[in-house]
């Protein structure tokens, strides 16, 4: 539960910075959704690292597994990310959304079971 409350809490920053880039600056629409989604990775790492499974392992070495696993989802949704582009889902939230859904599945499993395996 609290998983996926963090979860929720880090979509809606990823949403907010992906589509206030996209409103506002002359970046790719991929770019918008990369920073969007790793500013969105860096406050779940934060929050799950401290509330929903109170980690006491070394900072550093969790960051770092979760910096890997946000690097691996961010790459599965960039292949997302263009073949909804290529299947013509133009719109950005559309194509924003199936991409970091796609994420969120990759970060969810890696997460669980390497980044945070130690914690019960």
């Amino acid at each position: 539960m609290k998983f996926g409350i963090v979860g929720a809490t880090g979509l809606v920053v990823n949403f907010i910075i992906a589509h206030v880039l996209a409103r506002t600056t002359a970046l790719s629409h991929f770019t918008d959704f990369a920073i969007g989604f790793m500013v969105g990775g860096v406050s779940n790492y934060a929050l799950n690292r401290i509330w929903t499974f109170r980690s006491r392992r070394k900072p550093w070495l969790e960051g770092l597994q979760f910096l890997i696993v946000s690097a691996l989802a961010l790459v599965f949704g960039k292949v997302v990310f263009a073949v909804a582009e290529r299947e013509h889902f133009h719109h950005f939230t559309t194509t924003w959304f199936i991409a970091t859904l796609a994420g969120v599945l990759v970060n969810f499993f890696l997460n669980k079971y390497w980044t945070f395996k130690h914690v019960n």
